[in-house]
């Protein structure tokens, strides 16, 4: 009778409504709904696939007869996404199948032929609950025609009884779930970030990991940034000692697989997944299930970690949520770490310089008061530590405050200064010393930095260079000028014969040259001691590039070497000391005639720009490397090529020193095997200081106002 059957059916459903709801663990709950349903509907062996808001599969559960079987998060895929069940959750429907062979929505398995025990009848309903699909149920049996319409319309009573139970259940397990993964993630970042220690984070970084997991062995890799393979740095658990050192290869195994895509896996069977390779096996671990995940640092994958065969035997489903934390909260930790310790490394290196430098260095506040002083600051002062401590910088030595400004702005506006002065010694003794002072940062404080050298023996040479240059200006001008004298006076008695008269000129040409050599020091000597060039006159350049031509011809011929006069134009007069120009221009040129080959091409031109006339020289020698270009002007500096060097190395330097001088300006721009050219700005002689052609110095024809 139709109330018999209601009041059957609404004893079942309080039967189904019970057992499910007297439970809030979803694994529980899917397996009384299974079983009931089962019991109530009939068939051999069902499953239940429970889904998100979203419409992934999260959880399952299979039966067949009375045992329950694992899944796989493909078998759950599958199950959703094709067949019968797929066609039910797109669908939101409930379908009867009462032969499988004659229904296209039934995939089709092997057992399913007519004489195999497989699937002929199927009955599938979905879980409704408030509007939302929370799963689907599936029944089926190995005997065509199994079910009907009244089996399918129980179905859905019982699926419509049970919805509720389900999502109650989903929403407790995402909850728990989720305290569990927070509570993981906030206890891993309460222990990771304990330390700035590189070796202590990695650790803490495993054992939070071995914890929330609950596995066998752990690892932690980096990218090695020179050629981006992943090296193995740390790991605990079961024979972890054999992993710290390992590299793979870029690209390579299961791990560069989540370096390349950024995101996160997990293996339930390392022996059936594809990627895996050897390159993923550990050495003396049986690998059966593995999950990685990226560790990030400001949205770079800069390593994994990986997590190793699970003691109960298969991953929590929210292990790679936990993994993900934790391995982002390892980016942080790590990079901060290898900064720090970066940092530590840095201030090591600098500590050991700042002990050992050669020269003195004290590091000051801006009271000037010593904060540090190394070994070498004891040592040259005599003082100890304690005793630098209690001073300050001008008790030293004599500050230069206008070097420093005062009360150091000069250094406040981190500008550097360098000066000479004396140190002053606890034994009353004092030291020549050239400081450098500068703004720097110590131990984390605005601070100044005195780097003081020690001078005396540069002084000492300074001097016995002076004394030397002195003797040979004094002891030598003298008796060469006799010399000059006695050639001129030959050279007016002596016949016309070409081989005495082509000697003459030999010795007249080298006593010039010592001339100009003797003059070169003195004027060294003048210019460097801050006098000014006084004896100037108005000179027209292209006489000057001529007459320095002819006395460097004969060289020049004896090189089988052309000198060419490039100046086409008319030029104003320049205002000169002619004699110290002329040598100048003599250095320069005789500097090209040494360093160009044989048969080779120089050439000396002019132009002018209005103030200044600017001359150059240049030459296809050998060139001069960028190094040796910033050098070529200092004092007892030569240029080494191929063929041997000779000189004192002063010819530049003079140079350099006589062009300053006249407030003009010397360089050199040079390309290695393809030539120099030196280039000579001297100024243009105003109208006042210009006039005729009236008196004659050597060879040279000046203009008097």
């Amino acid at each position: 009778m139709p109330e018999d059957r209601s009041r059957s059916l609404l004893e079942l459903l309080m039967n189904v409504s019970r057992e499910v709801a007297t439970a809030l663990d979803l694994r529980t709950v899917l397996q009384r709904l299974l079983f009931a349903a089962l019991q109530y509907v009939g068939g051999e062996r069902g499953s239940i696939v429970v889904m998100d808001d979203l419409g992934k599969p999260v959880d399952a559960t299979i039966v067949f007869g009375k045992q329950f079987h694992d899944h796989t998060t493909q078998q759950l895929r599958d199950t959703v996404e094709r067949g019968l069940a797929g066609w039910v959750v797109q669908n939101r429907k409930s379908a009867l199948v009462t032969d499988t062979s004659k229904d296209d929505r039934w995939l089709r398995r092997t057992d399913d032929s007519a004489d195999k025990s497989g699937a002929k009848s199927a009955i599938c309903v979905p879980l409704m609950a408030r509007d939302r699909l929370v799963g689907v149920l599936t029944l089926v049996h190995s005997v065509p025609n199994t079910f009907n319409a009244e089996h399918l319309e129980l179905m859905q009573a019982i699926a419509d009884q049970a919805s509720v139970a389900v999502l109650n259940a989903r929403l407790y397990t995402e909850s728990q779930r989720t305290a569990r993964v927070m509570s993981a993630l906030a206890e891993g970042a309460a222990a990771i970030n304990t330390s700035l220690e590189l070796q202590d984070v990695w650790r803490r970084i495993l054992n939070q990991t071995m914890q929330a997991l609950q596995v066998e062995t752990v690892a932690l890799a980096l990218i090695d940034n020179v050629n981006n393979d992943l090296v193995f740095h740390a790991a605990a658990g079961h024979n972890s000692g054999n992993i710290p050192g390992r590299h793979i290869p870029h690209g390579h195994g299961l791990v560069g697989l989540v370096v390349g895509n950024g995101q996160g896996l997990v293996v339930p069977t390392v022996r059936q997944d594809p990627n895996y390779s050897e390159v993923d096996r550990f050495e003396g671990i049986e690998m059966r299930a593995v999950a990685i995940a990226p560790i990030q640092s400001q949205g770079k994958v800069i390593g994994v970690l990986e997590a190793v065969n699970p003691i109960s035997g298969a991953f929590d489903p929210d292990a790679m949520v936990v993994m993900t934390g934790l391995g982002s909260l390892a980016g942080t930790t790590i990079r901060n770490a290898e900064f720090l310790d970066r940092i530590q490394k840095a201030h090591e290196r600098y500590r050991e310089l700042f002990e050992d430098s050669v020269d003195a260095i004290l590091i000051t506040d801006w009271e000037g008061r010593v904060l540090e002083a190394n070994r070498q600051a004891v040592t040259l002062s005599g003082y100890s530590t304690d005793e630098l401590h209690a001073l300050s910088v001008d008790q030293l030595h004599e500050v230069k405050w206008n070097r420093t400004g005062l009360n150091f702005e000069t250094l406040k506006r981190s500008e550097e200064c360098t000066y000479e002065s004396g140190l002053l010694k606890k034994d009353g003794g004092s030291t020549p010393i050239e400081v450098h002072a500068r703004r720097v940062e110590f131990d984390e404080t605005d601070s100044i930095q005195w780097i003081i050298q020690d001078i005396s023996e540069r002084k000492e040479l300074d001097a016995l260079r002076d004394d030397m240059i002195a003797m040979i200006y004094h002891d030598i001008r003298s008796p060469l000028g006799n010399v000059v004298s006695s050639l001129e006076m030959m050279s007016s008695l002596m016949p016309d014969d070409e081989t005495l008269v082509s000697m003459l000129n030999i010795a007249r040409n080298s006593t010039a040259r010592i001339q100009r050599l003797v003059n070169s020091l003195l004027d060294i000597n003048r210019l460097e001691s801050g006098q000014h060039i006084i004896d100037q006159n108005s000179i027209d350049p292209q006489a000057l590039i001529r007459e320095s031509i002819r006395d460097v011809m004969p060289a020049a011929a004896g090189r089988q070497q052309n000198i060419e006069n490039k100046v086409t134009t008319v030029l104003p007069l320049i205002w000169v000391d002619v004699d110290m120009i002329h040598r100048v221009f003599i250095n320069l040129l005789e500097n090209a005639i040494k360093f160009t080959p044989v048969d080779g091409q120089i050439q000396i031109g002019a132009q002018t720009d209005g103030i200044f006339v600017k001359f150059w020289i240049r030459d296809n020698g050998p060139g001069i490397s960028p190094a040796d270009r910033e050098r070529i002007f200092d004092k007892f500096i030569r240029v080494r090529g191929k063929s041997r060097t000779v000189g004192l190395g002063l010819g530049l330097a003079f140079c350099r020193l006589a062009v300053h001088g006249h407030g003009g300006e010397i360089w050199v721009e040079s390309e290695l095997e393809k030539g120099s050219t030196f280039w000579i700005t001297l100024p243009v002689a105003q109208k006042k200081t210009t006039g005729q052609l009236k008196r004659k110095t050597g060879r040279l024809m000046l203009n008097e106002s």
